[in-house]
């Protein structure tokens, strides 16, 4: 990288936006939500070292094996060919990588140890990507609280009222008479102007039913993790036997700070399930009056009902007529062989635009791309 990262956060931000692109020239979908991720990740790592920037752009913009060669190959010719190197083993049994390798591992002894160290760590984060977070033991628990805090969910956009000059367009009648008197009254050029978009707002609607208590401390991970990227258009409630506005508290910084204060505000924890009734309320107070409107509505819950599922197929026809979109999040939709049995969630699909499982931090990423292209 020949020592000469930038120093000022704007510089190091429009490198960051310079690799992307040249990734995506290399065929390395690298998506503005992953930008984003890289840019939180390097935030809090060493920009002046090569191996902290490398490891950051690996683990939050590939999306999938067959974009590492891609990824090294750009980051050599971007970089000037100065990239981490990784020892391959000539050890004729492949070596195993365990399920989790813990972030403050003891360091390896040399530069080829601590290369191994990052690759072992670089896999244990692709393998608990994948996994069902209600079977994580406490120590993968608290790694994938780390990988929460590097999401930064992407907001789905609006067109505005307004529009704005662009190089491409339609044409825009005023501005371009009022060059061309400029002009000498010819018509030298055309103005055109495009439509602005705006962030839409998205609310989140976590069941926290006792069904529901392996995944729920994800799910409101999740959220505070779109309030955090997006507090102005970003609204959280949680749903059981009563709705709770959490958005206030998950409007904390801190992960944990923000958690702790939703649990202290949430009355039903654990408890029962009335998705129908709670569903009415939400709408009756806050939805018809523009809460939903308009919105992308995520629903997360496994549809267990204990009241009438009738009337929560009521109140999300209801909703889907006031939302932009509807989306409901399973965590069981990630199993094999899931089939939608439950009599709530019978009811509720008709009325789902986007059906999709929430069981893994690979499943809350593609959320977040159903939401932002929702």
């Amino acid at each position: 990288m020949r020592g000469c990262w930038p120093l000022t956060e704007r510089d190091v931000v429009d490198t960051v936006l310079a690799f992307a692109r040249t990734l995506r020239h290399a065929g390395v979908p690298a998506s503005p939500d992953r930008v984003e991720a890289m840019l939180a990740a390097v935030a809090h790592l060493r920009v002046l070292d090569a191996t902290d920037v490398y490891w950051a752009g690996r683990l939050t913009l590939c999306g999938g094996p067959d974009d590492l060669d891609r990824y090294d190959a750009a980051f050599a010719a971007f970089f000037s060919g100065e990239r981490p190197r990784v020892v391959r083993t000539t050890v004729t049994v492949p070596p195993r990588v365990a399920a989790y390798a813990p972030l403050d591992a003891g360091e390896g002894e040399g530069d080829d140890g601590e290369a191994l160290d990052l690759a072992a760590r670089a896999s244990a984060d692709e393998l608990l990507r994948h996994r069902d977070v209600a079977a994580l033991t406490a120590v993968e628990r608290e790694h994938l609280r780390r990988l929460f805090a590097l999401l930064v969910p992407a907001a789905p956009l609006r067109p505005a009222r307004r529009r704005t000059p662009a190089a491409r367009g339609a044409v825009h009648p005023a501005r371009t008479v009022r060059r061309a008197l400029r002009d000498g009254g010819e018509v030298s050029r055309l103005m055109r102007r495009r439509t602005r978009r705006r962030p839409r707002r998205v609310v989140l609607l976590v069941d926290v039913s006792g069904s529901m208590a392996p995944y729920a401390d994800a799910l409101l991970r999740f959220a505070h993790a779109a309030v955090r990227a997006r507090p102005a258009t970003t609204e959280v409630f949680t749903v059981g036997t009563r709705l709770t506005r959490l958005t206030r508290e998950l409007r904390r910084r801190d992960a944990e700070q923000a958690l702790a204060a939703g649990a202290r505000a949430i009355p039903d924890w654990s408890g029962g399930t009335r998705l129908g009734e709670v569903l009415k309320a939400f709408l009756d107070r806050w939805g018809q009056r523009g809460t939903a409107r308009g919105a992308v509505v995520v629903v997360c819950s496994d549809g267990w009902e204990r009241g009438d599922a009738a009337l929560l197929g009521e109140q999300m026809a209801r909703l889907r007529r006031l939302a932009h979109a509807v989306v409901w999040v399973n965590p069981h939709k990630g199993r094999v062989g899931y089939e939608p049995l439950a009599g709530g969630m019978r009811a509720a699909l008709p009325s789902v635009d986007h059906f999709v499982a929430g069981h893994s931090m690979a499943a809350f990423e593609e959320l977040s791309r159903v939401i932002a292209h929702a």
